[in-house]
């Protein structure tokens, strides 16, 4: 299965960080005292109820539990076919992982963005949110988008999956996911939020965004609310231009269509 590689080895400039994000990843996982509320005072809800079980499940076996269950999902479509339905029908769950156990064996396993054929699309994404524009979760929110050279693409992929799955980028209850989109001329992450309405909301995660990446001067972000992209069945054009605009050095290019 094309998904399915050898774990490779870090590049070795990125230890530190990579070892750093590693380590975001154990401290957001939930200690007893606050995955499970004995009282009950804030488990009224379906959500917390179903929470509070899973991380108590997972203490018991031994895990480390996050504050969110997430899901992999991989998107390998045919060039050239646009429908609503095709695009779907496309789209895999991978795996879904609660535990920072979990996700190491999730991780671990997946393909190398650099391995991957053009276009394809990896979704990070919490428990019950598709990565699909119309899902109920995204359909008020909308997206940070940043254009990455191939040669670069998979180290910024990796730092924003540990941040994600870490907890550690702010506003993070705002956000629903994260997706990396396979070009032939450029990669593109994105960054989904649910609410496109929020200006505080919208612009503090592209801060943090920057600021946890340690994006180098001179990348631009971008930003699409999914009603746009719904009507103009486009996921990168049309976008709001944020920051600086100088993008030479970088080559980036432009892209079109619902899957960039």
């Amino acid at each position: 299965m094309e998904l399915v590689a050898e774990k490779k080895d870090f590049d070795s400039a990125n230890d530190n960080n990579k070892l750093n994000s590693a380590q975001a990843v154990l401290d957001s996982s939930y200690p007893p005292s606050v995955a499970v509320d004995e009282t009950g005072s804030n488990n009224n809800s379906k959500e917390a109820e179903d929470l509070s079980e899973r991380v108590a499940r997972d203490l018991k076996d031994g895990l480390h539990p996050l504050k969110h269950k997430f899901a992999f999902w991989y998107t390998r479509r045919t060039p050239g076919v646009r429908t609503q339905t095709s695009y779907e029908d496309n789209i895999k769950k991978i795996v879904d992982f609660s535990s920072v156990e979990g996700f190491w064996v999730s991780y671990c396993h997946l393909a190398r963005p650099s391995s991957l054929p053009s276009p394809t699309d990896l979704h990070l994404f919490k428990e019950g949110i598709r990565p699909l524009w119309e899902d109920s979760a995204n359909c008020n929110g909308g997206k940070w988008i940043i254009r990455f050279k191939k040669v670069v693409s998979g180290r910024f992929w990796e730092d924003l999956v540990l941040a994600l799955v870490g907890d550690q980028l702010d506003f993070g209850d705002n956000i629903c996911g994260a997706v990396l989109s396979i070009r032939f001329n450029e990669d593109i992450l994105s960054v989904w939020n649910r609410n496109a309405s929020d200006h505080q909301a919208v612009m503090g995660l592209r801060d943090s965004i920057k600021r946890h990446l340690k994006l180098p001067h001179g990348y631009v972000m971008e930003y699409k609310p999914h009603d746009a992209s719904l009507r103009d069945n486009s996921s990168y054009r049309n976008t709001w231009l944020r920051g600086v605009t100088h993008l030479k050095q970088f080559g980036v290019g432009v892209s079109s269509g619902r899957d960039g």
